[in-house]
This record gives C-alpha cells, sequence and structure tokens, in this order.
C-alpha cells in the first residue's frame, strides 16, 4: 500500500488506486487523471487552495470538507465529523482535528483528519492536529502525522502518538515551507520511534 502514496509537497499527498484520492492538494501538477475524490482538512492556506482544487477536478469529482470548504467550493459536499461515506472501493471518515491547546487550530473551527480505510489498510490522516484525546480511537495501519508543531504535534508529540497508536508504518507530514518542518526533523522521528513503527521520510517516498 505504501507505494500508492505519494507525498506532493507539505501536508498534500495523493492516494493512487480505485478511486484516486488527492488529500489536501496545493502547488500541485496537473495530470490527465482527475481524482475520484479530493479531501480538504481545513482553509488554512496552506492545506486549502482552490485554484489547485480548480486545476485537478473532473466533472465527476467528489470535493468532501467542512461547512467553510463547502461554503467555499462550488459544488463541494459537506462530510461531518465522525461521518463516513463509501467511493468505490474506499471508505472514508471524518475524524476531528484540533489542537487544545492552540489558538490555530481551536475545535470550534472544525477541522477534519480522515481515516481511509482502502485494500484491507486503514490509512490516518491527521490535518493539523495536536494531542488529541480522540487519538485513542484510532489504530491504524499508515498514519500521516504533522511534525511542525505549528499550532500542531511536534516531534515528541508525533512520537507519543506513534507509542499509544502503534500504526505499522508512519509518514510525517507539513514539512517545508519557513513554518514546516524539516526532513532532519523527520528522521528524529524516525529514531524516537524505530522501536515502534517504520518511519517513511516523504521526500524518499516520491
Amino acid at each position: 500500500m505504501l507505494e500508492h502514496i505519494k507525498w506532493l509537497g507539505y501536508g498534500s499527498f495523493m492516494i493512487e488506486g480505485s478511486p484516486l484520492i488527492y488529500i489536501d492538494p496545493w502547488k500541485v501538477t496537473k495530470s490527465v487523471f482527475h481524482p475520484d475524490v479530493i479531501l480538504v482538512s481545513h482553509d488554512h492556506y496552506e492545506h486549502f487552495s482552490i485554484a489547485d482544487i480548480t486545476k485537478i477536478r473532473g466533472d465527476d469529482t467528489l470535493i468532501l470538507g467542512n461547512q467553510s470548504i463547502v461554503d467555499q467550493v462550488e459544488g463541494a459536499t459537506l462530510l461531518r465529523t465522525w461521518q463516513t461515506i463509501n467511493v468505490d472501493k474506499a471508505s472514508i471518515k471524518a475524524v476531528p482535528a484540533y489542537a487544545p491547546d492552540s489558538l490555530l487550530h481551536p475545535p470550534e473551527a472544525g477541522g477534519l483528519g480522515f481515516v481511509i480505510s482502502v485494500n484491507l489498510y486503514d490509512i490516518y490522516y491527521a490535518g493539523d492536529a495536536g494531542l488529541m484525546p480522540e487519538m485513542e480511537m484510532i489504530q491504524p495501519d499508515i498514519a500521516i502525522l504533522p511534525i511542525d508543531g505549528n499550532g500542531t504535534l511536534n516531534v515528541e508529540q508525533a512520537a507519543q502518538v506513534v507509542r499509544r497508536m502503534r500504526p505499522r508504518w508512519v509518514i510525517p507530514s507539513n514539512i517545508g515551507l519557513t513554518e514546516g518542518a524539516s526532513l532532519l526533523e523527520a528522521r528524529e522521528l524516525q529514531a524516537l520511534t524505530r522501536d515502534y513503527t517504520e518511519v517513511i521520510i516523504p521526500e524518499e517516498s516520491r
């Protein structure tokens, strides 16, 4: 499954297959293949780009997000927290994404993470989340976790999540940009969690 998860930069990912899924497309390259689904976690600029959504969407692309996204993107569909939608061979569940101790990502902003079940794997995209009690209920095979600490998990907190969640693989996200994490921090997470999981360095998964 890992070979079908492509890091597109910062917090943007693509999951190849049926369906073809883009998550938080930002500064992406236009493809001849339109995604079946575009997931948008929240409306901060580095995760939400109407220009990029317009660039890759097709006539039948399903765009899923919270109320803020629906209000700004024509034809988008509201996905509420804990709601599940089935698309082709995938099951997509929205989960909360917030940081209890940050003004950047308060619970009332309605940020979303996603649990995507496809090909017998559960993939957790945490979105811009901090340490949340809801994470105790998620036990994925693959966890995509922010490590930038910009109102989200930092490396040490992400390591705590890994120790509790015990995914088989972890892909760090929110890497790059001035306020983002570095590849050095991704390797630090790799060192901190090598006894619990395998950390896939995003640059090396391209």
